[in-house]
């Protein structure tokens, strides 16, 4: 086995670790408001949007033929050089989106792989190697703008749909209303799994076919290889199997209490938006998207919005592209300046240990399926029902200063 086939496998590896944190990542934008209200148990609930994120994976490629074109020039390189520039930024990626599962914060994952290609591009390449503007193409046209619009457009969307849904039944019996839209809310959240593996997978999908040009496996004009779709598929279901319980509360309890009527909204605007951004190639953030509907079902009917949690969410938001790529940008310097296979086996070693490293403090604080619709404070009996979860697992750990960290 040569080198630069050792380097490959290592990309490759790394692009589909990526895509798997992505999954676990990203399952809340899905499942958050069916677990919510009930109509589906937490365990169920992950096991159909993997499902479904398989099946999405297969159904297009329009966006993995736009990931990174137009953003940085990543063909003034190629080759070893490429690879490592891919392979920095895919690891300024997945760290961020450790970081921020950590935290319990719906960050965008699309925006961590950006960020982690375009710090690690900058070092490489300089300032003239990212696209900053030219156009329909660049930073500001691809990412910054449908970062502003996405959220506030699936807000508004679905708070009109929560307002007209409310207003349509306000004059049915409230038990019936409920268990008729928790029915609905099954195929509004599948809708949303399925438009997110069509979206989301393909990135990576596109991250491999780059590192598969850049070693000479294949050309820039040969089709999407049938395994390339077939691992990512793969990936992404197995990390939303995972379920990123974490991210799950803080998206279905600790922005906006939400009933059966309003889950059915946010989950139905956020797949329209979604899947219309996959049919025309646009890698949206589906998270940002999520978030937006979810923000909306409150503001459409009324209800408390916790605007702190909302805050907390959009500084992550804001941070996400220049810490994932300054997370990029170092991963090149240090695989840079050691050069080689070794510089890329260091940069993979300390993969290794942050990711391991969070994994440890994530657990002294757990979240999982007996607690994951409690959000610490709501209620003086909150530690009561913790300590004691629905589907008979562990007792959660007894913490009043857990807060919206988890």
């Amino acid at each position: 086995m040569t080198v630069e086939l050792l380097v490959l496998l290592i990309v490759i590896g790394t692009a589909l670790v990526f895509d798997f944190t992505n999954g676990f990542h990203d399952t809340a934008n899905a499942m958050a408001t069916s677990i919510a209200t009930g109509a589906l148990r937490p365990r169920v609930a992950v096991a159909l949007s993997a499902v479904l994120n398989l099946l999405g994976a297969f159904l297009s490629v329009a966006v993995a033929a736009t990931v990174a074109k137009g953003i940085v020039r990543l063909d003034a390189v190629s080759g070893h050089d490429l690879l490592v520039i891919v392979f920095a930024g895919l690891v300024g990626g997945i760290l961020w989106n450790l970081l921020t599962w950590l935290f319990g914060l719906p960050s965008s994952s699309s925006h961590a792989l950006f960020g982690g290609l375009i710090g690690a591009t900058l070092a490489a390449l300089g300032w003239s190697g990212v696209i900053w503007a030219s156009g329909s193409d660049g930073v500001v046209t691809k990412i910054i703008l449908p970062a502003v619009l996405a959220p506030i457009v699936a807000a508004l969307v679905s708070a009109i749909g929560t307002w007209l849904v409310y207003r349509i039944t306000r004059g049915s019996a409230e038990d019936k209303v409920t268990e008729g839209f928790r029915w609905g809310q099954i195929g509004s959240a599948s809708l949303v799994s399925l438009a997110h593996g069509t979206n989301d997978a393909q990135k990576t999908m596109g991250v491999i076919f780059l590192a598969l040009v850049a070693h000479g496996t294949l050309t820039k004009n040969d089709e999407m290889p049938l395994w390339v779709m077939a691992a990512c598929a793969v990936a992404i279901a197995a990390g939303t199997y995972l379920g990123g319980w974490r991210i799950i509360r803080t998206l279905g309890k600790g922005l906006v209490e939400i009933d059966s009527p309003q889950g059915l909204a946010a989950e139905s605007a956020s797949a329209a938006i979604i899947l219309t951004s996959a049919h025309f190639g646009l890698p949206l953030s589906t998270t940002q998207t999520a978030t937006g509907s979810i923000l909306g079902t409150g503001l459409g009917k009324g209800a408390e919005v916790r605007w702190g949690v909302m805050g907390r969410m959009v500084v992550a938001w804001l941070l996400t592209l220049p810490l994932a790529g300054l997370a990029g940008a170092i991963c090149w310097a240090i695989a840079h300046v050691i050069g080689g296979l070794a510089g890329v086996l260091v940069v993979f070693g300390i993969l290794i240990a942050l990711s391991a490293l969070m994994y440890l403090r994530s657990r002294r604080n757990p979240v999982h399926t007996g607690n994951v619709n409690e959000w610490p404070g709501d209620s003086t009996d909150s530690q009561a029902i913790a300590e004691k979860p629905a589907d008979g697992g562990p007792a959660a750990p007894s913490n009043s200063t857990h807060s919206a960290q988890v």
